[in-house]
């Protein structure tokens, strides 16, 4: 499966696929059980051309099965998520200081709808590699840098009115390009979700790239958009020829 819009913003990595299934993809890369590792790692290896699945045991952390969609894994951590998140609790690992106080913190974990979804996997795929006759993605995700970031949102609000079709929330980068892009997909008007600004998994991706993430539906829909969109126009035309070609396979 093509993406016009990749070709057209000249985006230097893979778009994402997120599918949910009940079978491993042949070859995926998959964390060992039990062994610590991070999800938006393995993102940043499919977006280079790799496929990875994810079940309830090789998620690599506790947060990475909340992210995932793999439920309210966050009751079972240690110290309490509330704490880590904050000032931290003695005795167990250092707060990240991402929340001021345990009651923001905890505030914030309340609020966050929590999803266990009926599927054995979670597959992260190269757009490319998926044969639409024969699965569906979820969602897809582009990792962007700033002008195509430009592109993209532009593009999510070609098609409708207000100013606010695309959000940027504060959560980890896994709940960033799963979590929440699949609860807007449950919307009649889901927004686009940018991510990947969460500091503990930055390091896993470049420092110029940020990802935009929709679900399916609404990928096709602004395919469709494309043509007719501003990616036709002058100001397009001029900003374009800055970004890097992408390098011949």
């Amino acid at each position: 499966m093509e993406s016009r819009i990749a070709r057209e913003i000249k985006l230097h990595l893979h778009p994402v696929a997120v599918l949910f299934s009940n079978e491993k993809p042949a070859g995926a890369l998959q964390f060992e059980e039990g062994a610590r590792g991070c999800v938006v790692e393995m993102y940043g290896r499919v977006a280079r051309g790799a496929v990875a699945a994810f079940d309830r045991h090789t998620t690599g952390c506790l947060g990475g099965m909340v992210g995932l969609c793999f439920g309210d894994a966050y009751r079972d951590f240690p110290g309490g998520i509330e704490y880590f998140l904050s000032v931290g609790r003695p005795g167990f690992r250092e707060g990240e200081a991402y929340r001021k106080t345990v009651e923001i913190a905890a505030a914030t974990i309340a609020a966050l709808p929590k999803v266990d979804i009926p599927y054995t996997y979670v597959v992260f795929k190269p757009l490319e590699q998926v044969d639409p006759a024969r699965e569906t993605p979820q969602l897809v995700s582009f990792p962007c840098r700033p002008d195509q970031l430009s592109a993209l949102v532009t593009l999510a609000n070609y098609d409708r009115p207000g100013a606010e079709n695309v959000v940027l929330p504060a959560v980890s980068g896994c709940q960033s390009v799963v979590l929440v892009p699949y609860l807007e997909a449950q919307k009649e008007q889901p927004r686009a979700v940018v991510g990947m600004t969460d500091i503990s998994a930055r390091p896993h991706v470049d420092a110029d790239v940020l990802t935009f993430t929709v679900p399916f539906r609404r990928f096709l829909e602004l395919e469709e958009n494309a043509p007719a969109s501003f990616l036709s126009k002058p100001a397009w035309r001029r900003l374009r020829p800055r970004i890097p070609e992408v390098p011949e396979n």
